[in-house]
């Protein structure tokens, strides 16, 4: 069983930037595809940004925050990354990862069998 567990959320002001990190233990973390979404008050979990297992370069991001962020991986250290640079107010949201065995990559959120229990992050204008 595989568990993830993030961290690095907080409170930012408009324009600053935030790392958020995720370590995964019970798995083959190397091998799993690694996203992370988000899910603000009253809105649907949504997209952020992923990486297929077996690999530590290429990436896929939502439209809203290519550019701003990046997704990268230590699979020495069962860890997944999201920095998020350029922070706008609508970023705000709980922040979950997500760990998929099928290896590739996507960009739905049933696609991933493992979550974590996310962390907040707040932008203020």
């Amino acid at each position: 069983q595989v568990q993830l567990v993030e961290s690095g959320g907080g409170l930012v002001q408009a324009g600053g930037s935030l790392k958020l990190s995720c370590e995964g233990s019970g798995g083959t973390f190397s091998t799993y595809a690694l996203g992370w979404f988000r899910q603000a008050p009253g809105k649907e979990r949504e997209f952020v940004a992923a990486m297929s297992g077996g690999v530590t370069f290429g990436a896929d991001y939502a439209k809203s925050v290519k550019g701003r962020f990046t997704i990268f991986r230590q699979n020495s250290e069962n860890r997944v990354y999201l920095q998020m640079n350029s922070l706008k107010p609508e970023d705000t949201a709980v922040y979950y990862c997500a760990a998929s065995s099928r290896r590739f990559a996507s960009v739905d959120r049933t696609a991933y069998d493992y979550w974590g229990q996310g962390t907040q992050v707040t932008v203020s204008s």
